[in-house]
């Protein structure tokens, strides 16, 4: 099974069993923007209560805030998204699709390397136990001339992005060949830019309308708020202010499911420090959210950083952790130092003073800022995709199952009567009342036992409870484990300790107070 047709069953599977579903499908729906399903809603807020925990309530020094969608538009003059905030557009003339110039050069790279992955495939099949990768790559003619190419590309293309050359830009992709997906054709336009704000219309009280912006991030609501939250929350410097909120971008090209959207939700904290101090913090900021991730259990050898040749016009330093999703290793979260960019162009816009008074050193300084910042879909794309396995069992019998990590799981318990009569449909409810103040529960007492365990594995249920006809008797029931399929007989009374310790997410935030 290639890698494209496994995606595509994740994208059927999420839909089939409520995770995620096409936004207004009966009206043939919009493209990308998708709606989170029952199970889908679920599994998104364990994954912000694990990112809210460990980054709020473990941590003494950072605060967490909820800014409006809406924001005085100077805010982004001042932040240079009404004039910065572009990406580079080209239309194919035949098919008439838009396409980012930028993206089309990165899928030709991207091609180069499979390429050159096949090619190492092939020497590995060769060789055998007497392989080595390095070597190969460094011999190979096949890979060389590829890697020559990449690395010829890839370098014209940091540079006509640094510069903002678009005609450079359209040259690479004549150069390349590179040929719309559609249509086959090299047909190009120039290549122009196109802002990715949506504007709206606010009615001023004076009766005027004015031009307004859904954001396009959440950082900058943190920004205007630093001096309320630092004021009224009394913190000293370094501290940081968390957020979870919306964000809106007019993406030209929004692909790979839930990977780029136009409507989206990100996870950001802004790390006010002196100035001078900013490196320390961004490494070890950079250290500390790769502990995060890791410390799920998804498999560390699927991150991985990568630092940003070309800075943003308000960073001195960047990193994205990237996770290697179905279609490749792609940005998961960013960690940049941005300076005192923002703060700074904030007080000039405003004419407000956004200054902090250090009682330590006795002087006033714009804080500079570390941000981290994840996007919440895609860190619900990369566990998902993680998760899901399509898994052959004794007797040639198969089973889809989503190996989630037990905090995540939209649903902790299954509560499952052996048959629906003789008692044990109370005797489950009984059970599933005691237990459904603390878990999330399910109850289901259709089809047979072992249809109800392949529903459950589908959706990621971490355990699945029995009730069969000998705990009337023993008050014992029956727990089955979602990976291995184990199954232990324990009583009713421990049931609930038994379960708190396998699902907990205490076990997991320790893992990461440990990694600090």
């Amino acid at each position: 099974m290639t890698q494209e047709e496994a995606f595509k069953n994740l994208v059927a599977h999420a839909k089939e069993y409520g995770f995620i579903f096409p936004s207004s499908e009966i009206y043939d729906g919009l493209s990308a923007v998708y709606d989170y399903g029952q199970n889908g809603v679920e599994m998104k807020n364990n994954i912000k209560k694990y990112w809210w925990e460990s980054m709020v309530h473990l941590n003494d020094n950072i605060v967490g805030i909820d800014s409006a969608i809406f924001l005085h538009p100077r805010i982004w003059e001042a932040s240079g998204h009404v004039g910065a905030f572009n990406d580079p557009l080209i239309d194919n003339k035949d098919s008439k699709k838009r396409y980012r110039a930028d993206v089309l050069i990165e899928d030709y790279l991207a091609k180069l390397e499979e390429k050159n992955n096949k090619e190492v495939e092939k020497g590995r099949k060769r060789f055998g136990d007497a392989f080595d990768e390095a070597q190969f790559r460094a011999t190979n003619p096949n890979v060389l001339r590829n890697q020559a190419k990449w690395d010829e590309v890839h370098a014209r293309m940091t540079e006509a992005l640094g510069k903002n050359d678009l005609a450079a830009l359209r040259q690479i992709i004549i150069d390349c060949e590179i040929a719309c997906p559609i249509s086959g054709t090299k047909n190009w336009t120039e290549v122009r830019q196109f802002n990715l704000m949506f504007s709206t219309q606010l009615g001023n009280v004076d009766g005027g309308v004015g031009t307004i912006y859904l954001r396009p991030e959440t950082a900058q609501g943190i920004f205007v708020n630093f001096l309320n939250v630092q004021k009224t929350g009394r913190m000293k410097i370094p501290f940081g202010i968390a957020q979870i909120g919306k964000a809106f971008r007019n993406e030209i090209v929004a692909r790979q499911f839930i990977f780029r959207m136009r409507e989206f939700e990100q996870m950001e904290m802004q790390f006010f420090v002196r100035p001078g101090e900013e490196m320390h913090w961004f490494k070890a900021w950079k250290e500390t959210r790769l502990s995060w991730h890791k410390a799920l259990g998804l498999g560390d050898e699927k991150y991985r950083f990568h630092d940003h040749e070309k800075l943003a016009h308000y960073a001195n330093a960047a990193t994205d952790i990237e996770f290697e999703f179905p279609f490749g290793f792609k940005e998961l979260e960013g960690v940049h130092s941005r300076t005192d960019f923002d703060l700074g162009q904030h007080q000039k816009f405003s004419g407000r003073k956004i200054q902090y008074f250090d009682p330590e050193t006795g002087e006033s300084y714009t804080p500079y800022v570390i941000e981290t910042s994840i996007g919440l879909d895609r860190m619900f794309l990369a566990i998902l995709s993680a998760a899901y396995t399509e898994e052959q069992l004794e007797g040639g019998e198969e089973r889809v199952v989503l190996r989630l990590p037990a905090c995540i799981a939209p649903v902790k318990l299954a509560i499952l009567p052996l048959v629906k009569k003789d008692g044990l449909p109370e005797k489950a409810r009984e059970i599933l009342d005691m237990l459904r103040f603390d878990f999330n529960c399910q109850y289901d007492e259709k089809d047979s036992i072992g249809k109800r365990y392949r529903r459950q594995d589908a959706i990621g249920t971490p355990y699945c409870i029995t009730i069969d006809h000998d705990t009337l008797g023993d008050n014992c029931v029956t727990i089955r484990d979602r990976d291995t399929m184990t199954q232990e007989r324990v009583p009713i009374s421990d049931l609930h300790d038994i379960v708190s310790k396998k699902i907990s997410m205490t076990t997991v935030l320790r893992k990461i107070q440990k990694a600090q």
